[in-house]
């Protein structure tokens, strides 16, 4: 059962909210954190990029600008540009793209529920971006950004959001990007420990985006506990900042393929092996975009086509065989163009569904990509099966829009 609880975050006063709240660390290269925080002091940027106060090309891993970040984030408590809250709170964080707003419930949620296998992961997560940000967590001594975790739908807590939602916002404010982010602040006692009641009635949650920094958070957590002599698992180091959403509430956009080349086949031969495990059919000119689970898009030579994949070439029963990015990896990737390590293979790229098929077309029509693959989105359900079933999804599988905002609120280790 899920254990969560209130805790006293620390957040930028209403009229700065727009000046310190920033994109996550990990969405943007340390030149483009720089040009975002040019002429703005009190940008998070300088706390959770803090590499900005440098000479450009500094290592974003030196020792000094970890050592910057610690002294940002006290100078931007002592300037009061972020400041604790007095009492402990659950907070509502909601966030608007394309007309839909997502509503998540800010907690704190438990090191020991991550350890032990009730907060479920999907992926895999790399050790050196894993002691990055636990170095980071470990010299603030807080958890600066959130992760962003669903769980299975609840009525009774649907009805809070509801209701919280329903007056007016802490934040409100549009970024530069377009999306919309709202806030609300939960100071009814009765409300909070409703919410504590109802997460423990949960038996999972489910890191949705943000595996790296959840393995982070509950490693330095585990950590303080081994190293304190008189732990209790009470202390607020035992806990780290998650933003919680509903399942229906979020959706999985595309997460989709460039290659460089055919491995040396011709554009008719690439083709005709396609034609072997899929129903291939061109679509002209005009960008095809997959329209169900096992149809695919393709884009070669100026032209969009359409592959469905043949009964009896992938395993329905298996959670991993099922998914389209298992399909096209095995029967495309890897049988026709090689290409069998997507994490280290240099002829392949991802993009990113936000940013529109058109994006595949341009890379392919420049020149410096020669195939395009785009692929049906991963649904929730899936995701949950996957990890539920102990699984670990493909790389490169799911790709979450839009990203909780950094700055909001901030969870100390030490309250």
């Amino acid at each position: 059962m899920a254990k969560i609880k209130p805790f006293r975050g620390v957040r930028p006063p209403q009229d700065l909210v727009t000046k310190v709240a920033s994109r996550p660390y990990d969405v943007l290269n340390s030149e483009e954190a720089r040009k975002e925080a040019e002429g703005n002091e009190k940008s998070l940027y300088h706390i959770i990029k803090p590499e900005i106060d440098f000479e450009p090309g500094t290592d974003e891993h030196d020792p000094k600008v970890y050592d910057k970040a610690v002294e940002n984030f006290k100078a931007f408590q002592n300037n009061g540009w972020l400041v604790q809250d007095e009492k402990e709170h659950y907070y509502i964080y909601a966030q608007t793209m394309n007309g839909r707003t997502q509503y998540g419930i800010v907690i704190a949620a438990n090191v020991d529920d991550y350890m032990t296998g009730k907060i479920k992961k999907h992926e895999l997560t790399r050790r050196d971006k894993e002691e990055d940000r636990m170095k980071h967590v470990r010299i603030n001594n807080a958890n600066v950004e959130p992760v962003f975790f669903a769980f299975p739908d609840n009525e009774v807590l649907d009805n809070i959001i509801k209701t919280v939602t329903a007056e007016k916002p802490e934040y409100d404010f549009v970024a530069e990007d377009g999306f919309g982010h709202h806030f609300w602040v939960i100071s009814d006692e009765k409300m909070i420990n409703t919410i504590t009641e109802e997460f423990a009635k949960i038996p999972y949650l489910y890191i949705a985006d943000g595996h790296h920094r959840t393995a982070a958070a509950a490693l330095v957590g585990n950590e303080k506990a081994k190293a304190n002599p008189n732990h209790t698992g009470d202390e607020e180091y035992n806990y780290f900042l998650a933003v919680a959403f509903p399942a229906s509430h979020l959706k999985i956009i595309d997460y989709n393929r460039v290659v460089k080349d055919l491995n040396g086949l011709s554009a008719e031969q690439f083709l005709d092996k396609i034609r072997e495990n899929f129903d291939v059919e061109e679509k002209g000119t005009e960008i095809y975009t997959p329209c169900s689970l096992h149809n695919f898009s393709l884009y070669l030579e100026g032209k969009w086509y359409s592959l469905t994949a043949k009964p009896g070439r992938y395993n329905d029963a298996d959670p991993i065989g099922v998914l389209d990015v298992t399909i096209s990896s095995d029967l495309i990737l890897r049988d026709i163009l090689g290409i069998t390590d997507l994490r280290s293979d240099k002829r392949i790229d991802f993009v990113g569904g936000i940013r529109g098929l058109g994006e595949l077309k341009r890379r392919v029509d420049s020149g410096e990509m020669k195939v395009a693959l785009a692929l049906y989105p991963v649904s929730m359900k899936q995701l949950m099966d996957i990890a539920d079933s102990g699984n670990i999804m493909p790389p490169k599988t799911t790709w979450f829009e839009p990203k909780l905002r950094s700055g909001l609120v901030i969870h100390k280790l030490n309250d």
